[in-house]
């Protein structure tokens, strides 16, 4: 047996397929039915085999006949791991403070360039899933001290993590936008005999997109009961 022997790397196509790379088709799916290019049930039937694949190249094959495969897209670039140096100041647009209390950002609200946050015996959630971003780059820094820290960021933003636990746990999920142009949060800290966690979560225009669909479908049901 040859050990110098290296084995090619596997097509793109047979790579094993994500729970983000199936959510991709769904909403692909979901926006057909929406423009009637499908009926509510190959709809349905789509679906059900996204769910049972298991490649990349089985996910294509139920939108290889909508307009969406055929968009070709820009080359990819990853979100830099960290700001370049000066991107963001030093002082903290907006603190975020809770000891033996709990403390929350959520819903329609501005997003500074630099959060500061500190969980003492306490918990925070910064929920970026709704806010409004006024700039590409995002630094929350997060203190957790026998306390609990939660960033929540939309599916369509690139999310970067850099910290560590003592006694704690600090996960924060790598995340990579499609567009080059989204915004990046970066979350940088601490957790000691804590917890800080970043994840991403679906945005209010995934929402929508969903709820307009829904509409069209009752649409079609109706009509077709009246029948």
């Amino acid at each position: 047996m040859d050990l110098q022997k290296r084995t090619a790397p596997a097509p793109a196509t047979e790579l094993r397929a994500s729970d983000a790379d199936r959510d991709r088709i769904a909403d692909i799916l979901r926006d057909a039915l929406g423009e009637g290019r499908l009926t509510a049930d190959e709809h349905a039937e789509r679906v059900e085999g996204v769910l049972a694949a298991k490649t990349v190249g089985e996910l294509e094959v139920f939108i290889r006949d909508l307009p969406a495969a055929q968009r070709r897209r820009d080359p990819y670039v990853a979100a830099p791991s960290r700001p370049a140096p000066g991107a963001i100041p030093v002082e903290p647009d907006d603190n975020v403070v809770a000891v033996f209390s709990s403390a929350v950002r959520k819903g329609r609200w501005r997003a500074g360039r630099r959060i500061h946050v500190y969980a003492i015996f306490g918990s925070v959630e910064i929920d970026l899933s709704e806010a409004l971003f006024q700039y590409q780059h995002v630094m929350i820094r997060a203190i957790s001290v026998f306390g609990n820290v939660e960033v929540r960021v939309p599916e369509n933003v690139s999310l970067r993590g850099a910290g560590g636990g003592v006694l704690g746990n600090f996960e924060v999920d790598h995340l990579d936008a499609e567009d080059p142009e989204a915004p990046v949060v970066h979350v940088d800290g601490w957790a000691v005999l804590g917890n800080i966690e970043g994840r991403p979560k679906r945005g209010k225009l995934v929402a929508d997109i969903l709820d307009r669909v829904q509409r069209k479908v009752d649409k079609s049901l109706r009509k077709h009961l009246d029948r």
